[in-house]
């Protein structure tokens, strides 16, 4: 689905069936130097169960049009234009790691905009370090290298990487590697520079569901007491066996966490 934010082609992935306005809509965010295909199993799934779904590119990345957007808090803007794009007064938010920070925000400062949060791989603040920011902006290639094995549980996955034909690693990788130059370094910095994720979490008053891997050293699950401090109404799904890379290592029970969390919808032939 094409969509025109701020004067700009914007995509967004529907989970293949025509979206509508009129369904409890669900607006997932993908996190840095990815796009909305990381999300291909729960959206199909939710779109095909009653809720209207909303994958987005954000501007700059897959089919998106315009440069990466510098900060956390304008990303969290366009999300908001991209609502009003699609005819939508209210969304619920699924975010993964940078897209966590994004959902976050969003729900402080659109509080009557957003019903529901699902911070998936998420850590508040989101510090990167100096030699992974250095490498996204002079190497991206060993960034992509770095990232690639640090936010995997393990080289290959049983069973069959779930499934014949698919390298989770691999996929990540050329997934990477599919973005602009550049884009890498401007997403790393919005997430290291991301200063107001405690204080947007006090003004949330919506529920909130912290999806975190286990094995994760990314965005490791101690990374979050302060934010679950701060969040009035959060509940945690904790996986086992997965890394960062949640959706990729752990599809199903991503799925499953999500299901529990969104409110019931009637299915809508």
């Amino acid at each position: 689905m094409e969509l025109i934010v701020n004067g700009r082609s914007a995509y967004a992935y529907t989970g293949g069936k025509r979206f509508d306005p009129g369904l409890p809509a669900v607006v997932f965010i993908h996190g840095a130097q990815h796009d909305h295909s990381v999300w291909v199993l729960q959206t199909r799934y939710l779109a095909h169960h009653g809720r209207g779904v909303l994958a987005v590119d954000l501007p700059g990345h897959g089919r998106s049009e315009g440069s990466p957007l510098e900060t956390v808090e304008a990303i969290a803007d366009w999300i908001a234009g991209v609502l009003d794009a699609a005819g939508v007064a209210q969304a619920a938010r699924v975010g993964h790691s940078m897209g966590s920070l994004v959902a976050l925000e969003c729900a402080a400062r659109y509080a009557d905009r957003v019903s529901r949060i699902a911070l998936v791989g998420t850590a508040v603040p989101m510090r990167v370090s100096d030699e992974l920011l250095g490498a996204t902006r002079d190497d991206e290639p060993l960034a992509q290298d770095m990232v690639n094995i640090w936010s995997h549980s393990a080289y290959a996955h049983y069973p069959s990487n779930p499934g014949p034909g698919f390298w989770v690693m691999g996929e990540n990788l050329r997934l990477m590697q599919r973005q602009a130059p550049g884009v890498m370094h401007v997403d790393f910095n919005a997430c290291n520079a991301y200063g107001n994720g405690l204080a947007a979490a006090e003004k949330v008053s919506c529920p909130a569901l912290l999806v975190l891997g286990r094995r994760d050293v990314m965005t490791p699950p101690r990374a979050t007491r302060d934010l679950l401090k701060a969040l009035k109404n959060a509940t945690v799904a904790e996986i086992a066996g997965s890394g960062h890379a949640l959706m990729a290592e752990k599809p199903d029970e991503v799925l499953d966490a999500l299901r529990a969390f969104l409110p019931d919808a009637a299915i809508k032939a």
